[in-house]
């Protein structure tokens, strides 16, 4: 029987996949310490669990941090968890000498908990609560112009925050490297090999093992008229004026609506509801899906496995890049639609055409399926049992990142033999032009080989 370290970050989205898994590995045998905050103290003690409390480790945060937070930062999530990290070092230290754990289970963003793993040379395996990203899934990601300047005016403040914790033990490359997944870092993803974009480029250290959840559920559809669902997740939740419109949308509709809009919303600013709407604080969620028809969501990582675990088709209101990726994985596979007009004339026209087209639900049960027939949350807890692994295959994106290396050196080398020639030849004053116009076509060109050498690979590896 092993002893399990878990570390998350207090984020909802990110702890709630990892409490099936640790109620499993107890159920096990396996003794499971898990280092979070107070708001998650009895569900994670409901799994067996011991519970480790985090909280006086929090650093005392500005307004303006404290609002950066809220709008979902990446610069500032990124220096609070170093700050967790230095004001955890000293505890942290203490208990990996006393508890001494055989695996750290941590959080792809807890970067204390990663950051101690090296430390203290424990094998890690990574908790990934979305998609797992590498340069090639993170296509999906499309950042706004509002989030790529926080990110890049940001990295300044990032570098330096990082500096600190070298004198501390903690050696890091760079941020990138605590954040980018690679081939050799043990991982489990919590959707299916068919769901992850580009899954064949991740090699055998990633665990695709489905939703984690403690239901036994299944959809049970039969009822006199459908069933709307509407949820923003637990984060940017607090948008009356979105339910508002749904609610204007949906009350003449014959339908039944349920909204779970948040603990920290006034309901009182949704105003007199129609007999159609109910509208609570919080839900059952998986057990309102099992039962649902249509779901309006964010596209949360987890509340759109939960839609799919209990086919349940999706209109998709993404608010963040990473919801964006989520929501652009969704249509591609048919299983949803996006919300491109929020009034509440185009909410009643999407969620009526979710409603009449089988094709959604046909899809959203397929995907049900295939989430179910995962290893689930026994799977996981084996993984981590097992750890550290080794990979038998191929490591498709140290081919590809070869390949492409391969590629530029050779485009380059013929765009300035170009140059050279027409400026030898012909005239020197024009061919900035060639410069220029080699330049912009390099990304289209350098990405359209990659995507032939990645179709190549896999075929080669599937041979």
């Amino acid at each position: 029987m092993k002893r399990i370290a878990f570390f998350c970050i207090p984020a909802h989205g990110h702890t709630n996949p990892m409490l099936p898994v640790a109620a499993e590995l107890v159920q096990r045998g396996n003794t499971v310490r898990f280092y979070s905050f107070d708001e998650f103290e009895e569900k994670i003690k409901a799994t067996g669990a011991e519970f480790i409390s985090c909280n006086t480790f929090l650093p005392e945060l500005t307004e303006q941090e404290e609002t950066a937070l809220k709008n979902v930062s990446t610069t500032e999530m990124t220096v609070q968890d170093f700050r967790i990290t230095l004001r955890m070092n000293d505890f942290l230290s203490e208990e990996f000498a006393s508890f001494e754990p055989d695996v750290v289970y941590t959080d792809s963003v807890c970067f204390w908990g990663k950051l101690n793993a090296w430390k203290h040379q424990v094998p890690m395996v990574v908790s990934t609560s979305t998609f797992a990203f590498n340069q090639l899934s993170s296509q999906y990601m499309k950042n706004s112009p509002k989030e790529m300047a926080d990110m890049i005016f940001g990295l300044p403040r990032v570098s330096r925050e990082l500096k600190k914790l070298e004198p501390y033990g903690y050696h890091v490359k760079s941020f990138f490297s605590l954040i980018q997944s690679d081939n050799r870092t043990d991982s489990i993803v919590y959707t299916s090999r068919k769901f992850q974009p580009y899954a064949e480029s991740f090699s055998d250290h990633y665990a695709f093992v489905g939703p984690s959840v403690f239901s036994k559920t299944v959809p049970k559809k039969e009822k006199q008229r459908p069933l709307i669902y509407i949820s923003m997740g637990t984060v940017i939740n607090d948008r009356p004026d979105f339910y508002r419109k749904c609610i204007h949308a949906l009350k003449e509709m014959d339908v039944d609506v349920v909204i779970s809009c948040g603990n920290t919303m006034n309901q009182k600013l949704l105003g007199t509801l129609p007999e159609n709407v109910k509208a609570y604080p919080y839900v059952d969620q998986l057990d309102v899906l099992s039962k649902a028809d249509v779901f309006i969501t964010h596209c949360g990582m987890n509340s759109v496995s939960e839609s799919l675990y209990m086919a349940v088709p999706m209109l998709l209101y993404p608010q963040t890049s990473e919801q964006n990726a989520v929501a652009r994985r969704v249509t591609e596979t048919g299983a949803g639609t996006l919300l491109q007009d929020d009034s509440s004339e185009g909410i009643r026209t999407a969620v009526q055409q979710l409603l009449d087209d089988p094709a959604y639900s046909k899809v959203a049960d397929e995907y049900s399926r295939d989430f179910r027939a995962c290893s689930g949350t026994a799977g996981a807890a084996e993984f981590i049992e097992n750890a550290p692994h080794t990979s038998n295959g191929i490591d498709i994106m140290s081919e590809l990142n070869k390949e492409n290396t391969k590629f530029q050196l050779l485009y380059w080398l013929v765009v300035i033999a170009v140059i050279n020639l027409i400026g030898l030849t012909i005239s020197w004053k024009f061919v900035w032009v060639i410069a220029v116009t080699a330049s912009v076509l390099s990304s289209p060109i350098g990405k359209a080989r990659q995507d032939r050498t990645y179709k190549r690979l896999i075929g080669k590896q599937r041979r």
